[in-house]
């Protein structure tokens, strides 16, 4: 087999990989696991927009856009060593963010499967505007 074809299908693969990785679904915790770990101390962190979070979001969740993340981590640094739930709308922001905080060495960070569409789907409260 020559150079090239080497190449190539070294380059497939990798592209499959990447692919596949990007596609997987978002690992995480469930809404009733989220909502346990709240409730034994846990911080809540909800990274969607200040308008989506004026409009419904859930009680006792801080409040810290995706975009302004990195930018605000010192206002939780308390938490570096212990649990975290991030959540979002659906779950993909909050998975980005879970990997910033990881990034910045947070250790027990967990993002919540579904968002605060699974939390308000599963009945547990919401404060609404």
């Amino acid at each position: 087999m020559n150079s090239s074809k080497m190449f190539n299908i070294v380059l497939a693969i990798v592209a499959i990989v990447l692919l596949g990785q990007f596609l997987m679904p978002v690992d995480g915790v469930s809404v009733k696991q989220a909502q346990a770990m709240t409730q034994q101390g846990a911080l809540l962190l909800d990274v969607r927009e200040p308008e989506e979070y004026a409009a419904m979001h859930a009680p006792n969740a801080k409040l810290i856009p995706l975009s302004e993340l990195e930018a605000r981590i010192s206002e939780i640094d308390s938490y570096r060593d212990k649990p975290v739930v991030v959540m979002c709308r659906s779950g993909r922001r909050s998975a980005k963010a879970v990997e910033e905080l990881k990034d910045a060495g947070f250790t027990q960070v967990s993002n919540m499967k579904g968002g605060i569409t699974a939390w308000e789907k599963d009945g547990l409260e919401v404060v609404r505007k």
